[in-house]
């Protein structure tokens, strides 16, 4: 198996996984506010990266080294987790997801300068294609523009920065190492922005499995995106994630009676042809260079 296609099939669970955090943190916007859901989703994922860790003795990959980078990339992505659980809640989740996956264009355009990356030509056209795709499906209109919005389109942009400090650590780091550092350091991120003002919310036996599933979906999601981002180089890795669009979307309707429409296939088409055209590329590309 090529490593582009084992890099897709690990983000199809980075996918599953992102995409029921979503429809979880929809569920808790009437209870808790944004840094109360961050403060308990990593509460969780600190227990489960500390119990696989010592359980398989990958505790011993944990070290101090590049903590600059791991605090400046945990920094970015509490940032656009924060922005976009805010979003989640006031708008669609297509157009959450729709203005999430500008993030892309940021990855594609800076990780020549930031991880020394080759922007190949079909790369761009494949990021392009995706990006078209979601144009079509989420025809933004200016006349539309309000909170949510801003907050999932800024979100995007500390998500591109998380992707690509992500991607440089895993140059030095182990995928426990990296995982431990996002939950521990984002636990103290989330009890100092959600207890500042001395009242968190308590969770009950409605919200409780809400929160774990965004806790362990959290951490699943970046294992399956680490994992992916190890393998192949992120302007391959991140244009497969415009899959979660048409997902969503439809997920939206059916759970929450979202509008959805014809365009949202056409828009998907043109999403899985872009996906597809990289991975084919990119499959026939590594078989050409073996000897």
């Amino acid at each position: 198996m090529s490593t582009t296609l084992r890099a897709a099939l690990w983000m199809i669970g980075s996918i599953a996984s992102f995409s029921a955090m979503a429809i979880a943190g929809r569920e808790l916007g009437a209870r808790f506010d944004t840094f109360e859901i961050m403060m308990y989703r990593s509460a969780f994922g600190v227990f489960v990266v500390i119990i696989v860790a010592f359980a398989t003795g990958a505790w011993r990959q944990i070290n101090t080294r590049n903590m600059g980078q791991q605090v400046i990339r945990n920094l970015a992505h509490f940032t656009g987790q924060n922005l976009w659980f805010y979003a989640v809640t006031v708008i669609p989740l297509a157009q959450v997801f729709a203005l999430e996956f500008t993030s892309p264009l940021w990855v594609i355009v800076l990780s020549p300068l930031i991880l020394g990356e080759r922007l190949t030509f079909m790369r761009g056209v494949a990021a392009i294609m995706g990006f078209i795709g979601i144009l079509i499906v989420a025809r933004p209109s200016i006349d539309g523009i309000n909170a949510g919005l801003i907050a999932a389109a800024s979100s995007a942009i500390f998500f591109a920065l998380t992707i690509m400090f992500t991607k440089r650590l895993t140059r030095t780091q182990t995928i426990t190492g990296i995982l431990f550092y996002l939950t521990t350091m984002q636990l103290v991120f989330g009890l100092i922005t959600a207890g500042y003002d001395g009242d968190i919310a308590l969770p009950d036996a409605v919200s409780l499995p809400f929160l774990a599933l965004i806790g362990i979906c959290g951490l699943l999601a970046h294992y399956c995106l680490t994992n992916a981002l190890s393998i192949a180089p992120a302007t391959v890795v991140v244009p497969i994630d415009f899959i979660r669009l048409p997902v969503i979307a439809v997920l939206g309707m059916l759970l929450y009676q979202e509008s959805l429409d014809i365009w949202v296939f056409v828009g998907a088409v043109v999403i899985f042809a872009g996906n597809y055209l990289n991975i084919w590329f990119e499959t026939r590309k590594g078989v050409a260079q073996k000897p």
